[in-house]
């Protein structure tokens, strides 16, 4: 109990009730059993917390984000300027996804929470002061490079611009604005892991709204005042690089880890986490590298692909950052607390509550995000430059990414049991299977639709059986070397799930009977918030009606 006590993993029991399981031969299994009982109600508890805590910030990032997509949509329509901007923006925003939702902190988490077991406050605080120097000394010549190679980046990341010279130009200059985010990128992510080392979870989860509400701010104010509008979108992600890292130093000040950056290249726990975090970093980012490859053969295609596979892209975004980060982001410390521990049970059980979550919710969204996908693009971003084609575009690479978004969060989850570990090597090889996969399928998907306006779609469905596939790998070996062993109540879970599933969508289906086109934009937004409102309440009334209770989402007891 000292590791679980050092780390905040508290897990108490009523002294009361185990005394009174103190007497005769039975009192060994009947302590045993009700100690799992309450250690599995309290850990569920925590978990639960710390997954609200992440999903309820993040949701307000994403609130944000379409906020801010709306803007840009309706303020720049999507054409070749647009396009320009969303593969400047896709290379940074490409390193938040890796490093701000939960990839950065695969890596470290597990090295600084074995470091305050083992060491003084002192020698802890000097090393994080090692790493956040040596990090950001490697992430500022990355920048500056980033910078200086901006055209051979965009000739790699956009290779079909380089037959418009405006765009190809356009591209490239605003590139060398965004690139510097990566510097500050970096080093928020790294105050990120070291805020959920500690427990704290919603400054770090909040902090990337504040891209958003640059950005917002960004189209609004600084657009009219520039001779190309589209450029300010550009400035307002480097100015929210500065924001994101000014954001989380009170929070480190407050845990008492904040010192002066220090770059040491030899340190013994520096050269550690460099060595788990690429690895990490690649393992759980597949489904984003795979995105960078759809922009890559999007900007071959018709002129507006890359802002439709952009724009639908964003919507499969809200669920899988509420569910995917919010949950593997909770339970890596649990994780990497019960490896410690050598608690072969408590990882178990902890990877099968968070198997259910995945798909108590990422399932209903998944239909939910197909069956609405027209009604949800025409409601959010069809308005005066984005037209009638554009939503039907968009809407086709919203059904197809949808596909794989139960595989997406169901990654973050099952990379977490790896990482915990220290097993980085086998996220890393399935996450390269998964790109390898995609990039067989996106071209061949792409060029083969084209010709029948569903190029984009192709792309968009490669990368959803991409990224089910590196879940699948990923459940596979934790499944055969015994590190996750299921709870036997998951065919009648399942049972509940499909019934409720069936029900909510043949619900939904009706939505699509509604006269969208005809309704203002105020009252197409509170037609839609009635439909999904009504279909998660179906959703969960047919769970109960199908027999599942609260106490089934809790941690499996130990027998």
């Amino acid at each position: 109990m000292q590791l679980q006590e050092k780390l905040g993993i508290v897990f108490s029991f009523p002294v009361s009730v185990n005394h009174k399981f103190t007497v005769g031969a039975a009192s060994g299994p009947l302590f045993d059993y009700t100690w799992s009982f309450c250690w599995s109600r309290t850990l569920s508890r925590r978990l639960l917390k710390s997954t609200a805590m992440v999903g309820s910030m993040t949701l307000i990032s994403r609130l944000l984000g379409f906020v801010r997509d709306l803007i840009i949509a309706r303020t720049f329509g999507a054409d070749a300027a647009t396009d320009a901007f969303f593969v400047a923006f896709r290379i940074p925003n490409f390193l938040r996804r890796l490093f701000a939702e939960g990839a950065f902190s695969q890596g470290l988490v597990p090295v600084l929470s074995e470091l305050r077991v083992s060491s003084d406050a002192a020698t802890v605080r000097q090393t994080i002061a090692r790493m956040a120097g040596t990090l950001g000394l490697v992430a500022a010549l990355l920048a500056c490079l980033g910078m200086a190679a901006a055209p051979v980046l965009t000739f790699l990341f956009a290779p079909g611009f380089q037959a418009q010279p405006f765009q190809f130009g356009l591209t490239v200059g605003m590139l060398r604005i965004t690139f510097p985010y990566l510097f500050f990128v970096t080093l928020t992510a790294f105050a990120g892991g070291v805020l959920h080392t500690w427990g704290q979870f919603a400054v770090p989860a909040f902090t990337p709204a504040l891209l958003n509400l640059a950005m917002i701010a960004a189209a609004l104010w600084l657009a009219p005042l520039l001779d190309l509008p589209v450029e300010a979108l550009a400035w307002g992600v480097f100015a929210a690089g500065l924001l994101q890292l000014a954001f989380q130093l009170p929070s480190l000040w407050g845990i008492r880890q904040i010192s002066l950056p220090c770059p040491v290249w030899r340190d013994r726990e520096v050269l550690r986490m460099f060595k788990l975090m690429g690895p990490a970093i690649l393992g759980v980012s597949a489904t984003q590298i795979n995105l960078l490859l759809d922009t890559l053969v999007a900007s071959f295609l018709v002129s507006g692909s890359v802002s439709w596979l952009y724009y639908s892209d964003r919507l499969v975004e809200l669920p899988q950052g509420l569910l995917g980060v919010a949950i593997g982001t909770a339970i890596l410390p649990h994780l990497a607390a019960g490896h410690l521990d050598h608690d072969r049970d408590g990882f178990s059980r902890t990877l099968d509550w968070a198997l259910r979550w995945v798909v108590l919710l990422g399932l209903p969204a998944t239909l939910g995000l197909m069956i609405l996908a027209k009604p949800l693009v025409f409601t959010l971003f069809e308005h005066d430059e984005f037209s009638d084609h554009d939503t039907e575009m968009a809407s086709r690479s919203l059904i197809a990414y949808a596909a794989g978004l139960p595989g997406a969060i169901a990654v973050k989850a099952l990379a977490s049991g790896f990482s915990a570990r220290r097993d980085v090597r086998t996220p890393l090889r399935y996450g390269l299977y998964a790109i390898a996969a995609n990039g067989v399928l996106a071209p061949a998907l792409a060029f083969l639709l084209a010709p029948y306006g569903w190029g984009h779609a192709g792309l968009a469905a490669a990368t959803a059986a991409a990224t089910s596939l590196n879940a699948a790998l990923l459940l596979r070996k934790l499944l055969a070397e015994g590190s996750y062993r299921p709870d036997a109540s998951w065919r009648r879970y399942g049972t509940h799930l499909v019934i409720a599933n069936i029900a909510m969508g043949a619900l939904l289906t009706q939505a699509l009977e509604s006269p969208w086109a005809d309704a203002s934009v105020s009252e197409r937004i509170l037609r839609l918030g009635l439909w999904i409102a009504a279909g998660f309440a179906v959703y969960l009334v047919s769970l109960l009606l199908a027999g599942l209770r609260p106490r089934h989402l809790l941690l499996s007891e130990k027998a």
